[in-house]
C-alpha cells in the first residue's frame, strides 16, 4: 500500500526535468498501488499535470476530474478538485466563467492556490488575481516558474509593466531550455516597451543561446519567429535598420514555415523599410499589417500606414486614414492623431487649421509631432523666434539621434542662421550635431556644411572658439 505521499514528490522531480511521461508513470504506478480512496487521489493529481498542457488537454483534465469524483465523491469538495474544476471552465468560457471558490482561493495546499490563479487569469480575474497569496517558492520547481509567470501577466494586463518584467525575470531564473527563452522574451517585450534597450537586449542573447540552430518542432520555431521580431525593434530602437530589417525577414520566413503571417511582423517590417527610407515597400507592410490585425490592433496599423502616406507626401490619403483612427475611442494615441491631422493641414495649405489642430495635440502631450508642425508653420509666416522656439522644444524632447531630434538640430541651425548669425556659436553647435548625423549625399549636408564654416569663421573673427 501506498498514498500520494510517496509518488507525488518522485514526480515532482522529474517535472523539474521536463520529463511528463515518467511523471505520469510515476502516479500510474501509485495508483496501481493504492486503495480506491488513494487512487481518487492520484486521478486529481494527474489532472494537475493536463492542466499543464493548456488548451491541449482539457479533455483529459476533465476526465480526470470526473475519476476523481468517481472515486471518492467527497473529493469533490477538495480545495485542488475545485480549483482544477475552475481552470478547466475558465479554458472552456473564459470571463463568464464562475471564480474559483473560497476554499480554492485560501487553500491550505500552495498546488490548489496555484491552479487557483490559472483560473483567475485566463477568466482575466486579474485583479483578483494579484491579490491571491502565493509565493512561487511555495511550490515545487516545476510550477514555481510557472506562478511567477501568471502573476506576471495579471500584472502586465493591469499595467504595472515593470512589475511584471521583475516577475518574468524571476520565471526565466526557474525555467528550463525553451520555456527559459519564452520567459526571457516576455520580460524582453516589457523592457523593450518601457525604453529600456539594454536591458531587453541581454535578456534577448540569453534566450538565443537556448535555441537549437534549426528548430524541427513548430512550436519552438515560432518562439524563434517572436526571438526576431523582438530582436529588430531592438535595432530599430537603436537606429540599426539594415539589421532590423534582416531579422525581421527571418521572422516572417519562420512564420510562412511553421505558422500564419502576423500583423506585429508585418508592422515591424514596414517600420523598418521606413527607416531606411523605402516608403513605397513600407506602405504595403503597413497595409498588410492592417490587414492581418485583430480589432484592438488595428488602428495602431492605420496609423503607421497613415504616417507613412505622410512621408510620401499623400496628405489627402493620410487625412482619411486617420480620421478613421480618430473615431476609435480606445486608441491611446490621441494626441498624436492629432498632431498628425495638423500635419496633413499645414502639407494641404491650411495653416491656420494646422496650428490649430497642432496646440491641441500639444497640450494634450504630443510634444515632437505638434512642435515639428508648428514650427513649420511659424516659418510660413517666418516668425522665426516662434519657430526657433518649437524645434528647441523637438530637440529637448527627442532621444538624441532619432529622426526628429535630428530635424530639430537641421532647423534650428538654419533658423539661426536666416536670423544673421547673431549667436555664430549655436549655429554651430547644432550644425555639428545634425552633419554627424546627416547621412551622406543627403540635401542638408552642404547648407549645414555652409552654416558651421561661417558660423566658424565669424567666431574666429570675433575671438571666439571654435567648439568641439
Amino acid at each position: 500500500m501506498t498514498d500520494a505521499a510517496t509518488f507525488w514528490p518522485l514526480a515532482c522531480e522529474a517535472l523539474a526535468e521536463g520529463d511528463f511521461e515518467q511523471a505520469f508513470a510515476l502516479l500510474q504506478a501509485g495508483n496501481l498501488l493504492s486503495p480506491p480512496a488513494e487512487q481518487a487521489r492520484y486521478a486529481l493529481l494527474a489532472g494537475a499535470l493536463h492542466a499543464l498542457y493548456g488548451d491541449l488537454a482539457v479533455e483529459e483534465l476533465n476526465l480526470s476530474l470526473s475519476e476523481a469524483r468517481r472515486l471518492d465523491p467527497a473529493l469533490s469538495e477538495d480545495p485542488l478538485w475545485l480549483a482544477l474544476s475552475a481552470e478547466a471552465a475558465a479554458r472552456a468560457e473564459g470571463p463568464q466563467a464562475a471564480p474559483p471558490p473560497a476554499a480554492a482561493l485560501a487553500a491550505a495546499d500552495p498546488l490548489a492556490r496555484f491552479h487557483a490563479l490559472s483560473a483567475l487569469v485566463l477568466a482575466g480575474r486579474l485583479t483578483d488575481a494579484v491579490m491571491l497569496t502565493l509565493d512561487p517558492a511555495e511550490l515545487p520547481a516545476h510550477l514555481s516558474w510557472r506562478a511567477a509567470a501568471l502573476q506576471a501577466e495579471a500584472h502586465e494586463g493591469l499595467g504595472d509593466s515593470a512589475q511584471a518584467a521583475e516577475l518574468f525575470a524571476q520565471a526565466a531564473v526557474g525555467a528550463r531550455g525553451p520555456d527559459r527563452a519564452v520567459m526571457l522574451q516576455e520580460g524582453a517585450a516589457l523592457r523593450l516597451a518601457q525604453g529600456q534597450l539594454d536591458a531587453a537586449a541581454q535578456a534577448l542573447a540569453e534566450a538565443r543561446a537556448l535555441y537549437s540552430a534549426q528548430p524541427s518542432d513548430p512550436q519552438e520555431a515560432l518562439n524563434l519567429s517572436t526571438w526576431h521580431y523582438l530582436q529588430a525593434q531592438v535595432q530599430l530602437a537603436q537606429g540599426q535598420a539594415d539589421t532590423a530589417l534582416s531579422e525581421i525577414e527571418a521572422a516572417a520566413g519562420l512564420e510562412v514555415g511553421h505558422g500564419d503571417p502576423s500583423y506585429g511582423v508585418a508592422l515591424v517590417r514596414g517600420q523598418a523599410l521606413n527607416a531606411l527610407g523605402r516608403s513605397e515597400e513600407a506602405l504595403a507592410s503597413f497595409g498588410r499589417a492592417a490587414e492581418l490585425a485583430q480589432e484592438g490592433d488595428r488602428a495602431y496599423a492605420q496609423h503607421e500606414l497613415a504616417v507613412a502616406l505622410l512621408d510620401l507626401d499623400r496628405p489627402l490619403e493620410a487625412q482619411e486614414v486617420l480620421e478613421a483612427v480618430a473615431r476609435d475611442p480606445s486608441y491611446p494615441f490621441q494626441a498624436e492623431i492629432l498632431a498628425d491631422l495638423a500635419e496633413c493641414d499645414y502639407r494641404l495649405g491650411q495653416l491656420a487649421q494646422a496650428q490649430a489642430g497642432a496646440e491641441q495635440a500639444l497640450r494634450q502631450g504630443a510634444v515632437v509631432p505638434a512642435s515639428l508642425v508648428l514650427g513649420n508653420v511659424a516659418l510660413e509666416y517666418y516668425h522665426l523666434d516662434d519657430a526657433l522656439a518649437h524645434f528647441e522644444r523637438v530637440i529637448g524632447a527627442s532621444p538624441e539621434g532619432s529622426r526628429d531630434w535630428l530635424i530639430g538640430h537641421q532647423m534650428t541651425a538654419d533658423i539661426l542662421a536666416q536670423q544673421g548669425f547673431r549667436e555664430p556659436a549655436q549655429v554651430y553647435a547644432h550644425a555639428q550635431q545634425a552633419l554627424e548625423h546627416t547621412p551622406e549625399g543627403d540635401d542638408w549636408q552642404a547648407t549645414l556644411q555652409a552654416h558651421r564654416d561661417r558660423a566658424a569663421e565669424l567666431m574666429q573673427g570675433g575671438g571666439g572658439r571654435v567648439l568641439n
